[in-house]
């Protein structure tokens, strides 16, 4: 079974450049666990809950990072303490990144556990 999070925009302070630290912009994640058969007994218990999954996502993306790839192990690494999935799957998509002034669709980095 997997838990997904497809999306989950959080404005943040992070990047190279200062005025991406000054003055923010938006993010967007996209989580996938792999949970095995947790919350198959309907149980909230039991299960992983995605609303404390975004929430984690959000605490972690307080502390501005430099690079997109230090942010997502961030995201990574707390997802994996705290709810012990089977598979992990981190993708922090930058929207609104104009790469050498290069219109793209955005920017992203992928961590797989």
């Amino acid at each position: 079974m997997k838990v997904e999070l497809r999306g989950l925009e959080l404005y943040g302070y992070h990047g190279v450049h200062p005025e991406e630290r000054e003055r923010g912009q938006r993010f967007l994640y996209d989580v996938e666990l792999e949970v095995g058969s947790r919350g198959a007994d309907d149980r909230i218990e039991s299960a992983v809950d995605y609303s404390q999954v975004a929430r984690l996502v959000q605490e972690v993306s307080e502390t501005p990072y430099d690079l997109l790839e230090a942010l997502a192990t961030a995201v990574a690494d707390a997802i994996e303490e705290r709810f012990r999935p089977e598979r992990l799957r981190v993708r922090v998509r930058k929207p609104d990144v104009r790469p050498g002034g290069i219109d793209v669709e955005f920017a992203a980095v992928t961590v797989e556990r």
